[in-house]
């Protein structure tokens, strides 16, 4: 009897556990991925979007991604899981069965119960929320520009707060800090006028990064004109004003960076065990403790580098292997975490590396961390189709009509 294999998410992991499974198991079994969207969304590449550039590097139709492999894509919201009865309901009311069940649902925004934060301040977890701020900081300009306010309201205006000073933080600071100046003077708007201020409750940026990598990414940032307010945490927000423990910043634009959660829907589903982390307790095959044949990977698995994409993409491939093995009759190796590395660009043309012990600082690190880009494209579309996904990167998508003058 044919073998049905669940992917639950189409993120990093629930994309390379359909491709490595589809590329070995020929008519073993069949696969079936679940996504609330039509797309595979490429997190990275985000806060390039805000910035002006073209989403469609961030964005992978299901439809291309897997062309002419054994993966059926189904397009619904998964709102239960019954482990017990090996199956899960979808928000159309469907029930999808499984013989096994890859979990790979990724992580939420979390706001740690700070008022105001959900309602008033943007994050961008995926690609409509990266359009929705980038076309709010339009906005800014747009209006400042046809309605001339008094200096103390433009500087208010002009006020990009980011919260939070790790990678996303970082990275969508030193590119706001370049392309918002451009689109000052595009509005014919003093670029003085313009202040981006990085929140960090920790003593240093990167905090989970090496204390040198740290400190070249403060003087980069720096360097572009960003503020870093450090050991500082957020209080509370209101339309006007942010509040933090000992003082207070007017703004209009508050950009929330500082923290994910795991996908509430682990937390609703009966026969799974937590860590204090509140990750998902797995065995040495990614599997949920005590129950067979469900798997848990990328974020919400309580494993040691959890919580990145290249995380995700090593477990999918293990859990994948681990699976064809098992339909032979066979086991495989034990699960061993693999150390990460790191590549956070900080503006155009610079980037923090940390590979294997070497740090590349500067012009080299970021032709290294666009050659990860390309090369992650590679591995999941064919050649043309990576370098086109790829070199949208250089094409500016502008969407107000002063700007769009000038792409």
């Amino acid at each position: 009897m044919e073998k049905k294999i669940l992917i639950v998410g189409g993120g990093f992991g629930g994309i390379r556990a359909a491709l490595d499974l589809a590329k070995n198991l020929s008519n073993k079994a069949k696969i079936v991925l679940i996504s609330d969207k039509h797309h595979f969304e490429y997190y990275p590449a985000l806060y390039r979007i805000v910035a002006g550039r073209s989403p469609v590097e961030a964005c992978v139709p299901f439809d291309e991604l897997f062309k002419g492999k054994s993966v059926e894509t189904v397009v619904d919201k998964v709102v239960r899981v019954d482990l017990e009865n090996k199956n899960v309901k979808g928000e159309s009311g469907s029930y999808y069965n499984f013989d096994f069940l890859i979990l790979a649902l990724g992580s939420e925004t979390a706001y740690f119960n700070v008022p105001g934060l959900p309602e008033l301040s943007f994050s961008f977890k995926s690609i409509n929320e990266a359009l929705k701020l980038k076309k709010h900081l339009h906005e800014l300009f747009q209006v400042q520009a046809e309605v001339p306010k008094e200096k103390e309201d433009i500087v208010s205006r002009m006020h990009i707060l980011i919260v939070g000073g790790g990678a996303t933080g970082v990275e969508v600071a030193g590119e706001l800090s370049i392309y918002l100046k451009k689109i000052a003077v595009l509005h014919k708007i003093e670029p003085s006028l313009l202040t981006i201020d990085l929140i960090e409750a920790a003593p240093r940026v990167l905090p989970a990064l090496p204390p040198e990598i740290s400190e070249k990414v403060l003087n980069r940032l720096h360097n572009l004109g960003v503020n870093i307010f450090l050991n500082r945490a957020i209080m509370k927000e209101d339309i006007e004003n942010v509040y933090l423990k000992d003082m207070s910043m007017k703004s209009k634009t508050v950009i929330w960076t500082a923290g994910t959660k795991t996908h509430h829907l682990y937390s609703e589903i009966k026969g799974l065990t937590f860590a204090k982390n509140s990750r998902v307790e797995v065995d040495e095959f990614l599997q949920v403790k005590g129950i067979e044949n469900v798997f848990i990977i990328g974020d919400a698995a309580n494993t040691t580098y959890s919580g990145l994409a290249q995380t995700a993409l090593y477990d999918a491939s293990f859990v994948a292997r681990y699976i064809l093995n098992k339909l032979k009759g066979a086991t495989g190796a034990k699960y061993e975490p693999k150390k990460v590395s790191y590549a956070i660009p900080v503006g155009s043309g610079f980037a923090a590396v940390s590979f294997m012990g070497l740090k590349l600082f500067g012009r080299l690190g970021w032709y290294l961390r666009r050659l990860v880009d390309l090369r992650f494209f590679l591995s999941i579309l064919p050649a043309s189709k990576a370098l086109i996904a790829f070199q949208s990167d250089k094409k500016l998508c502008e969407s107000c009509k002063t700007c769009m003058q000038y792409e």
